[in-house]
């Protein structure tokens, strides 16, 4: 069994925000984009993932996810491991095509 797959993964962050009035969906808009720039990736409109290489990391960002929380709707996020990602379907058109699931970000080493 390879054990590197199952040290990384993706935090994944979905949401269903109300964007009924102006206010809430400045609120949604600004999460979004909080997301984009706090690295996550753009999966869905309203799912979005960001690699993690450990544990700790993936509850770094939890947090950081918990302090962003726009006042109203719901948001879910879920730890999927490396080995997890790699056999999961994404399914586009109609024929049905089927593509490779995003790749874990190269990891720079320093020392």
């Amino acid at each position: 069994m390879d054990t590197e797959k199952f040290k990384m993964g993706w935090l994944v962050v979905a949401f269903d925000l109300p964007v009924k009035e102006k206010a809430q969906r400045k609120a949604a808009t600004d999460f979004r984009n909080w997301l984009l720039d706090d690295g996550y990736q753009m999966i869905q409109f309203s799912v979005y993932a960001r690699s993690c290489v450990t544990f700790a990391r993936q509850e770094t960002h939890l947090d950081r996810v918990k302090k962003n929380l726009p006042p109203e709707g719901s948001v879910r996020a879920v730890f999927v491991t490396r080995s997890q990602w790699e056999r999961s379907f994404v399914i586009q058109g109609s024929p049905a095509e089927e593509t490779s699931a995003e790749e874990q970000p190269e990891q720079i080493q320093l020392w």
